[in-house]
């Protein structure tokens, strides 16, 4: 990875240069303080159009601004989408995809030489089909765009017209191991080489600057194109770290039942990156997916791929103990005891809740022995506090009083999380996880639908009595196995791993600012402790060391997207 790849943050008492595209309202990387018709008497100067400029916030100052001022922090979290494949060409980010040189997006084979072409997408671009949109039918496991060139490309259809949002496209591997051997080194290079989808990780949406409502926030707030997913891989490590900013934990994992979901790496060191393929696997991407055995656990015992929840919902339930998953399963991980950013909140007195979209329609309407999960497609693994022991059927008062239900759909009256905005009601800190079949995720979710809930739920929340104080960050989880050109920072075991798109809408925005500083999903987790005075998170601190230790700046803590008057 190169030194100028990492555009390092600046912490309240350290700044950057701020480039052309953000100097009208981000000035030197740190929050500032609107000021208007004080200005003249701080002795302040306009900028070259006349306005006056902005004084810069002390970190005192912002402190307090951020705790006099910032009352409820909601954290919508979505998947699986990568910032190129929705947001790559946004006006005002710092290395748009269109400006990108060949060395910046060709990809390479599994031997580390360059590919001619992509190679096919193994499946077929549909996951489920057909699928009809607007009178037109779309047959899965076809191709629509062969023999494309080495580089990224726009999603088409059958009839070379922009791939539509509405449609359920094929999902990717979005894996640990994978998405580090993905970005090999900050090259970003082995996108196609270690997927299991051919060429299809390079594509992206065209139309987004006229189809996606998100892009139309975006100009109105505040878009992020530095914000790197906290950790490599999929969905189940990036919403652990997103409330405890590290990676669970199997004790004795290798006499456990576990053991035979421990990664095969190529090296004895445990903290290898690199998964070894198997035998029979395809030495070149032109001619099928690479194949790997199980992943789930590192040689050390850290959950890392997808793991069930030991508590109901989960996978399978114990007859014995529905409260509990069926016991000795090995795709099951152990509960949890590490500090999250909830009981930090807790041991503050602040109040907190996780509002999970479909939460009691689960538990209400599936069989006892658990089953596959139907629409809204519920994810057990998308649910982190339903790991950890204080949030487990033992403690059935903070269970009930955390793990919520935000009901389905887009309606108040079926949806309580919008029932609960739309009341003032809201805990200070609300995660809220839309629903499966509105969240996004490729395989069994289109964008369409979840850019319009998402954007829905932004509409309920400024509308809220709590909107005047509040911050809202809208992000994914983690790329969902699409390419991003963006080498992330250099950081710890875990991450961060691709860049993601992320908006902060809030009254306090910086608004129509693309925010260059560098970010990732602890970032949340900052800018939650320092609005609540927290003690930090272990992860947090630990990052921090590893950061400094490769001569980096620490994360950002996103409160350089604000500002207050």
């Amino acid at each position: 990875m190169n030194d100028e790849e990492n555009r390092n943050d600046a912490s309240p008492s350290q700044t950057d240069t701020p480039t052309d595209t953000s100097r009208r309202r981000f000035l030197g990387g740190v929050a500032v303080l609107s000021v208007g018709a004080t200005l003249s008497a701080c002795g302040s100067h306009g900028d070259e159009s006349g306005k006056p400029l902005e004084r810069l916030l002390s970190p005192v100052e912002l402190d307090k601004a951020l705790r006099d001022q910032v009352k409820t922090v909601v954290v919508i979290y979505a998947e699986n989408r990568s910032f190129n494949n929705l947001f790559g060409d946004f006006p005002g980010v710092e290395k748009p995809l269109s400006g990108l040189k060949p060395v910046e997006y060709q990809q390479r084979d599994r031997d580390g030489s360059l590919l001619q072409t992509l190679p096919p997408v193994w499946g077929g671009v549909l996951q489920i089909g057909p699928q009809t949109l607007d009178g037109v039918t779309y047959p899965s496991a076809t191709q629509f765009q062969e023999h494309l060139p080495n580089a990224p490309f726009a999603l088409k259809g059958p009839n070379a017209e922009d791939l539509p949002f509405g449609l359920v496209t094929r999902d990717l591997w979005h894996a640990f191991y994978q998405n580090q051997m993905q970005i090999n080194g900050g090259k970003n290079d082995g996108f196609v080489a270690w997927a299991d989808s051919g060429g299809l990780p390079m594509g992206y949406y065209a139309q987004s600057r006229y189809s996606l409502r998100l892009w139309d926030v975006a100009q109105e707030f505040v878009l992020c194109d530095n914000f790197f997913q906290g950790a490599f891989g999929g969905s189940f490590l990036n919403h652990q770290y997103l409330i405890s900013a590290t990676a669970p934990f199997y004790p004795d994992a290798v006499n456990s039942v576990a053991k035979t979901q421990i990664a095969t790496l190529q090296s004895d060191d445990p903290a290898d990156p690199r998964l070894k393929p198997l035998e029979q696997s395809p030495a070149s991407a032109m001619t099928g997916p690479p194949q790997f055995g199980p992943s789930a656990l590192t040689p050390d015992g850290y959950g890392v791929n997808t793991l069930a929840p030991p508590y109901w919902p989960t996978w399978i339930r114990d007859p014995e103990r529905p409260a509990y998953a069926k016991p000795d399963l090995p795709n099951v991980m152990v509960p949890q005891t590490h500090e999250h950013i909830g009981d930090k909140l807790s041991k503050k007195n602040i109040d907190w809740a996780w509002y999970a979209g479909g939460w009691q329609a689960t538990l209400d309407q599936y069989k006892d022995s658990g089953g596959i999960p139907k629409i809204p497609n519920f994810q057990y693994h998308h649910q982190p506090f339903n790991y950890f022991k204080q949030q487990g059927p033992e403690n059935p008062l903070e269970r009930g009083k955390r793990l919520r239900d935000a009901g389905l759909g887009d309606e108040s009256h079926t949806n309580k999380f919008f029932a609960d905005a739309e009341a003032g009601t809201l805990p200070a800190v609300s995660f809220y996880k839309p629903q499966g079949n509105l969240n996004m995720h490729a395989g069994y979710a289109d964008v369409a639908s979840g850019d319009r809930h998402i954007v829905r739920a932004l509409k309920v929340l400024r509308e809220s009595p709590q909107w005047k104080n509040m911050v809202v960050v809208v992000t994914v989880d983690e790329n969902g196995g699409w390419w991003d050109h963006v080498a992330p920072p250099k950081g710890d075991r875990w991450g961060p791993g691709s860049r993601v798109p992320t908006l902060v809408v809030s009254p306090f925005a910086r608004k129509g600012m693309v925010d260059h500083t560098v970010y990732d999903t602890g970032s949340i987790l900052r800018l939650i402790t320092r609005v609540f005075q927290l003690e930090k998170l272990d992860g947090l601190r630990q990052r921090d060391d590893a950061m400094i230790a490769r001569g980096q700046k620490p994360m950002g803590d996103l409160s350089n997207t604000l500002h207050f008057a």
